[in-house]
């Protein structure tokens, strides 16, 4: 027999030799079709009714189908939009589970469950076929030799250093990449770019979306894309756009050349809303295949989603069956594709139940206790935009957070600000106001001044206000609180003075970031000066405005990767950096964990932190069992303040390890207790000498 029962038990188009099983859930349709199309996707060439029903998983096997094979589903089942309920067999959707795509989408108002234009909207129905539009999913053979030699980096989380890139962007414009690879997954991997890895000194290399997305109608028709990808569309699946040969070997390929040089790959996943938008969004996948079992509805009106995320939609993980697709994609790609970890956006929307955020929900329990994710890095943008989605702070321990509040502190103090020195101690020091609880330690806070959304480090020195007009929304778009600085003039210039200021304020927050306590975040092209021209919004800018901008490299005054070297290695030479446990001052014993310190050398008083517009702040990371200890000063105050070194038991001089003034970084002793001058706006480390 050709069609068999096959199972249930595992999702997708599972191959195994002879023949391949199909298995889709659907708790709400009536029957389920299986549709085979030619090599090239243009042509249906039959359509199966899967012959089981168990669960509300149909499923059904073929034992003369093989990978290679191009096909998708149509569900049949009632179109009530206002029960919540989108069925609709004219239109051909993608698998959930699948594993590789065939072809693109190719715009046009056939997509849509509706009529577009009608006067009833939604509740109206389309019957025509938009299959030949459609991608199409691939059945594949999973099978890949990872060669004996290959092993994950397993960087600890407290040695970690975030390296946030996009694949296209990093290696579009950089000149020493064959040109084949340019954009693609294999530049990530080529020579040049590990060679650039290992002289800045990170360890986990951060990818902005690459599961399969789709770039939105409007975006489209504005000749303009959806270039960041948080537009997701299939939750297991590579993008293809990334590949030369669109296939997930080339990944794979990827990952274990990056392991072998000693890197770590995490993935920004997107699993709180899809590419089907709200109710008037076009049906490709989840919205037709179950609707009300997929998505967040309104409880007292189902026709309408309930949209947590901004993106019109967001996706229920309250339902087992939904949970298990997020899960399942999860354990796919640390398992078959051997990813190190993940970043989640808006990861409070995977958190929600029915009241609101729950660190016991559902999603958060059941990644507590897979064994496969205890021993990758799982990381939250722990916010999203519905009531109550600011949740710093409130994830389980095993995750990391973005730690926002130090971007803001940080930002505000750089940018000039005053009275803020007690904030700024928080942020350096690991933020314990945010995670000193329930077991957690310093590595708790990814502590960043940039990432993709957003100025760039350059442009956040170079621009007062966002400029935003080329993504075709009249400068709308993007945050307006930026806390930036232009240092006197917007934009571009040749003046020499704001240039050097520039450059200067660039190292102070690259400096920041290295000595805090907390895991740090570096954005791509940052070592380099790339800007965005001031757009603070790039998300449908895959041009020169997106792109990493190379120029910078090699270029003196532009070109900060050494300099993040170094201060990465300074950061490995003292674990107190690196901390394990909270910091704390004077204990009983007369030992410390950190003492801060007047520009006299005195241990601070509480009058001593509301003094005016304040912009010094000096303190001591106590010695350790390894290491002596390290004396920090951050001076933002316009002028210079003259500061004394401390004077510590058992340590007789100090000696200068960093100057962001000096260009030259010279060594430099001074005995304790000697003064000197902490130049305006400037970053100092010295080590203590026994």
């Amino acid at each position: 027999m050709r069609l068999s029962a096959g199972s249930f038990s595992r999702l997708g188009a599972s191959w195994d030799g002879r023949g391949t099983n199909f298995a889709i859930f659907s708790a709400n349709a009536r029957k389920v079709e299986l549709c085979l199309f030619d090599s090239q996707g243009r042509r249906e060439l039959e359509r199966i009714a899967l012959p089981e029903r168990n669960e509300d998983v149909w499923h059904g096997y073929l034992n003369d189908v093989s990978p290679g094979q191009l096909y998708g589903y149509r569900v049949h089942g009632p179109y009530e939009p206002e029960h919540g309920h989108r069925f609709n067999p004219n239109k051909l959707l993608l698998d959930p589970y699948a594993r590789r795509l065939a072809g693109r989408l190719v715009w046009s108002d056939a997509h849509f469950g509706y009529r577009t234009g009608s006067p009833r909207e939604d509740l109206s129905f389309d019957r025509r076929d938009n299959a030949r539009g459609m991608p199409k999913a691939v059945v594949v053979d999973e099978t890949f030799n990872w060669g004996r030699r290959e092993m994950r980096p397993s960087i600890a989380w407290e040695d970690t250093i975030f390296y946030e890139a996009h694949v296209k962007g990093l290696t579009q414009k950089r000149e020493d990449v064959p040109p084949n690879l340019r954009g693609t997954y294999g530049g990530l991997s080529s020579p040049a770019m590990i060679d650039h890895f290992k002289r800045l000194g990170i360890t986990t290399i951060e990818l902005l979306p690459i599961h399969a997305f789709i770039d939105d109608r409007m975006l489209v028709e504005r000749k303009l894309s959806n270039y960041w990808g948080y537009n997701t569309l299939c939750f297991f699946a590579p993008e293809p756009r990334y590949a030369q040969d669109n296939s997930l070997d080339t990944f794979r390929t990827t990952m274990a050349r990056l392991h072998d040089a000693g890197f770590e790959v995490i993935l920004d996943v997107v699993y709180n809303h899809t590419a089907e938008g709200n109710h008037l969004g076009p049906t490709l996948s989840f919205r037709g295949i179950d609707n009300a079992s997929y998505y967040w509805l309104m409880k007292d009106n189902p026709r309408y989603y309930d949209d947590f995320t901004g993106c019109g939609s967001s996706v229920n993980l309250t339902n087992p069956r939904v949970l298990q697709m997020v899960m399942d994609s999860l354990r796919y790609w640390v398992e078959v594709c051997h990813v190190d970890g993940f970043r989640f956006d808006l990861a409070t929307t995977l958190g929600r139940g029915p009241n609101g955020f729950d660190r016991n929900s559902p999603f958060l329990t059941a990644v507590r206790q897979d064994p496969v994710l205890a021993s990758v890095k799982l990381v939250a943008e722990p916010w999203d935009l519905g009531l109550g989605g600011y949740q710093v702070g409130a994830f389980p321990s095993q995750w990391s957070t973005w730690n926002d509040r130090y971007r803001s502190a940080m930002r505000r103090y750089w940018s000039g600000e005053g009275s803020l020195i007690g904030e700024v101690s928080s942020r350096m020091t690991g933020s314990s106001d945010l995670y000193n609880h329930d077991g957690r330690t310093p590595r708790a806070g990814v502590n960043h001044i940039t990432v993709h959304d957003g100025f760039t480090l350059q442009d956040l020195f170079s621009y007062n206000e966002k400029h935003n007009e080329a993504n075709g929304e009249d400068n709308r778009d993007g945050s307006n609180d930026n806390h930036s600085n232009n240092c006197g003039h917007e934009g571009p210039t040749d003046d020499p003075v704001i240039l050097a200021l520039r450059r200067q304020l660039r190292k102070n927050q690259l400096a920041c970031l290295l000595l805090a306590q907390g895991l740090p975040l570096i954005l791509a092209g940052d070592e380099v000066g790339n800007t965005q021209f001031g757009n603070n919004n790039a998300y449908c800018q895959d041009n020169e405005i997106g792109w990493v901008g190379w120029e910078g490299l090699g270029r003196e005054g532009d070109d900060l990767t050494d300099f993040i070297g170094r201060m990465i290695e300074l950061r490995r030479r003292f674990p107190q950096l690196r901390s394990q446990r909270w910091l704390e001052g004077r204990r009983p014993d007369g030992s410390y964990g950190v003492l801060w310190l007047t520009p006299t050398a005195e241990e601070m008083k509480q009058a001593d932190w509301n003094f005016p517009e304040s912009r010094f702040l000096s303190y001591v990371l106590g010695p350790t069992e390894q290491r002596e200890p390290l004396f920090i000063v951050l001076n933002a105050a316009p002028d210079d303040i003259p500061f004394k070194l401390p004077k510590l038991p058992e340590y007789k001089a100090w000696q200068q390890l960093l100057n962001t003034v000096d260009v030259k970084q010279q060594v430099r002793h001074f005995g304790s207790g000697e003064e000197a001058k902490a130049p305006a706006r400037s970053v100092l480390a010295f080590a203590g000498l026994a």
